[in-house]
């Protein structure tokens, strides 16, 4: 008996039962709904595995080690021993599960809190350094040729609506700073009104990010929904020959 035709029905169908079956959660937590939670939690969990050597383990250490050999236009890397002393150090963090053994596991967790440490100096300035480089910006223009940026701006040219943008985003920038001053009281007028407008410049921040948030999940559901409705019931079951 010849399936090969009914496998890509097969396919969107068991594709259509996962999918509703997922979002059955929506009226209540019923046993249909925990068997495919089951199943997702056991693909995500092989692919994870599948995922942590492909991408972290095998280009970051195993190839490193063993070296690689030359292919095409990639030139030869030779490998270094070094790099095995990090596999007994990987395995102690297993005996985490072992209730006599357990103090090994602690020896790469303080390795890593270690490195990490030493690192953050570093890193901290990498993110928030360039962070408060691009937070100070010019406010006074220094050409009039045009209010808006033309298609071919000058190099270097900071026009009027620039400038514009860039003395609200030092308001903002000031106004939600001084709300996370709390080391002293603050009796002037105009300090408390600052605090105030960074009170509600911060929540319409975070309701901005609560709203793409949820604007997520509904493109999430609008490409499941896309896949039961047209893939699945349109293409699959109306439209098969």
């Amino acid at each position: 008996m010849d399936t090969t035709g009914s496998y890509p029905l097969i396919k969107l169908t068991v594709g259509a039962l996962c999918t509703i079956g997922l979002y059955s959660v929506l009226y209540k937590e019923t046993k249909l709904y925990r068997f495919f939670e089951h199943i997702f939690l056991g693909l995500a969990s092989g692919w994870a595995l599948y995922f942590l050597w492909g991408e972290t383990l095998k280009p970051t250490w195993w190839d490193r080690l063993v070296g690689t050999v030359a292919e095409g236009t990639n030139p030869e890397v030779p490998g270094y021993w070094a790099w095995a002393f990090l596999l007994p150090i990987g395995i102690m963090a297993y005996f985490v599960f072992s209730k006599k053994h357990n103090w090994i596991s602690r020896v790469p967790i303080g390795i890593i809190l270690g490195l990490w440490s030493g690192q953050q100096v570093q890193v901290w300035f990498t993110r928030y350094g360039a962070q408060m480089e691009n937070s100070m910006k010019p406010i006074v223009p220094n050409t009039w040729s045009s209010f808006i940026v033309p298609a071919d701006p000058e190099p270097g040219a900071l026009y009027p609506s620039q400038a514009i943008g860039n003395i609200v985003f030092l308001i903002t920038l000031i106004s939600a700073m001084s709300y996370f001053l709390f080391s002293f009281e603050t009796k002037s007028k105009f300090f408390n009104k600052m605090t105030l407008w960074g009170r509600w410049l911060l929540m319409i921040g975070f309701g901005a990010i609560f709203g793409s948030t949820v604007m997520t999940r509904f493109t999430l559901m609008i490409d499941r929904m896309y896949y039961v409705f047209i893939e699945f019931m349109w293409q699959g079951l109306l439209r098969r020959p």
